[in-house]
């Protein structure tokens, strides 16, 4: 299982979860995103508007929206 990247940008992560559906709603303090299901919910993301976000950051995200590591990875790896 490959690994997170330590300091992601926070650009890279913004394209990585447009790719996974996930657009942006509001920018502030925090980049609230969100992603419409095909049940008709929605799955909301906060994450900090920092320059970067570190593994940690990153890995609480993937768990709160239900992505897999590898997911974000790939997306990641596109951008």
């Amino acid at each position: 299982m490959a690994k997170l990247p330590v300091d992601a940008p926070r650009g890279r992560n913004i394209r990585a979860f447009e790719l996974l559906g996930f657009r942006v709603v509001r920018e502030g303090n925090h980049i609230a995103m969100s992603r419409d299901n095909p049940d008709a919910t929605s799955t909301p993301l906060t994450m900090p508007n920092h320059r970067t976000l570190k593994s940690s950051t990153l890995r609480t995200i993937l768990t709160q929206v239900h992505v897999t590591r590898d997911e974000f990875l790939d997306a990641f790896n596109q951008t």
